[in-house]
């Protein structure tokens, strides 16, 4: 396999990352000057529509907003968990060698803005959004990486695309424990039993896509009424999801070659349609595509533009519309907080852990990446926008003031960060 087969899909994935991060900008534009214009109203108002069903036994009624953030955002976590797994099983992260070198940088990417956003924020009302700061926004980042063109090298993108998943992954966690509500454990723990009935028959090679998903609703409902969020369902459904293909290439091939054969030898009709024996060949084909087909990188294949183009930027165009008034309150601790946390937190956890990680030869780091390099995408790093938002909801639910003062916060510290991750890059010796 040649190097260029190797580097063309995750030079795809960088290019509709980087598309992402467009529309994830132009939505988040749109959602300022809708909030701030004198339709303000109206966006509020769009929100807080609320959709669903209510029956004597059952009801499942909520805000769009809701319907965005716990519905559409659980894909968008079904589609970090398969992408972790893929990682961990066959991509960046799948050897120690190769774990190394993200990890570090992703736990500095951690830690760092965590202890900064803790010596900051002395106001015990805002202290549980710790949180905020801690994942990056590889839709942002990479567009950023992207726009810089061949001055980056290839290494450097898998590198932030590497330690943005271990951050998600971190996320994920810190979301499962922290910022879960009071958990009703009977509904939680039929969630785990059906969730360990798809992993049993993942393991045993049985697998089917419409009967995951109608398991997979009912384990997110389960997940909702339990207290625990419901994306984490979209993160553990994922795992259930095999990789293993039913045949291999050589036997797909073999039986390719086969199929071709008795399509030129069935009979022809002179008319536009197809004979019963050419329908059975395709039909055949059929059948052995979708063996040959990895089930997860099908699913992920399939989502992934759907997550980029759609799920995501209506996430910020939901959930980026901040009223910025004067006169309005704000929380300016939380919001000095985060920006410090997001634009030198980041900076300086990623940078500091990965140089220490170095000089004793804990790691290596390719040749062509330098340290203009590393200090550059640490700054990138700081744009935490999707996660962060999301995170800033569930810390501070129903606390309109500080939720509107953590999205300023993560707003000016990404656009920081940006900022002074592109120079460098840009003009680094």
């Amino acid at each position: 396999m040649t190097e260029k087969s190797l580097l063309s899909p995750f030079q795809k994935f960088v290019k509709i990352e980087s598309f992402s991060g467009l529309l994830l900008l132009a939505a988040t534009v749109l959602a300022l000057i809708w909030s701030n214009s004198p339709f303000a109203d109206s966006y509020t108002a769009l929100w807080d529509y609320k959709v669903g069903i209510t029956t004597e036994a059952f009801e499942l009624n909520k805000p769009l907003i809701l319907w965005i953030n716990d519905g559409l955002m659980a894909i968008f976590f079904f589609l970090i968990g398969l992408e972790i797994k893929r990682e961990f099983l066959i991509g960046e992260l799948n050897s120690p060698k190769k774990i190394g070198f993200p990890l570090v940088g992703a736990f500095g990417g951690m830690a760092i803005p965590v202890l900064c956003f803790f010596l900051i924020n002395n106001n015990p009302e805002t202290l549980k959004g710790w949180g905020i700061p801690m994942a990056t926004d590889i839709a942002f980042s990479l567009a950023i990486l992207t726009a810089l063109g061949k001055r980056i090298p290839l290494s450097l993108k898998v590198f932030l695309t590497a330690f943005a998943i271990v951050d998600d992954l971190g996320a994920v966690l810190v979301i499962a424990i922290f910022y879960s509500s009071s958990i009703k454990f009977a509904l939680l723990g039929v969630a785990i039993l059906l969730l360990v009935f798809l992993y049993i028959l993942s393991y045993k090679g049985i697998y089917s896509k419409f009967f995951t998903i109608a398991l997979g609703i009912v384990i997110w409902i389960l997940f909702l009424k339990s207290g625990i969020h419901p994306t984490l369902a979209g993160v553990l459904l994922a795992f259930s999801v095999p990789i293993r293909q039913k045949i291999n290439t050589q036997e797909f091939i073999n039986t390719l070659v086969s199929i071709t054969d008795n399509i030129k030898q069935a009979s022809i009709l002179n008319k536009p349609i197809l004979s019963k024996e050419q329908i059975q060949q395709i039909d055949d084909l059929e059948d052995w595509t979708y063996k040959y087909q990895s089930p997860l990188q099908q699913i992920e294949h399939n989502l992934h533009d759907w997550v980029a183009y759609f799920i995501i930027p209506v996430f910020a165009f939901a959930n980026a519309g901040v009223i910025i008034n004067s006169s309005a309150p704000l929380a300016f601790n939380l919001v000095t907080a985060i920006v410090v946390s997001l634009v030198l937190g980041k900076s300086i956890g990623i940078t500091l852990f990965v140089v220490l990680a170095q000089k004793i030869k804990l790691i290596n780091i390719p040749n062509d990446i330098t340290i203009w390099h590393i200090i550059g995408v640490s700054f990138l790093a700081g744009i935490g926008f999707t996660m962060s938002i999301f995170i800033a909801g569930l810390a501070f639910a129903g606390n309109p003031i500080n939720i509107d003062s953590a999205k300023i916060g993560i707003l000016i510290g990404s656009l920081i960060s940006a900022v002074i991750g592109f120079l460098i890059l840009k003009f680094k010796k």
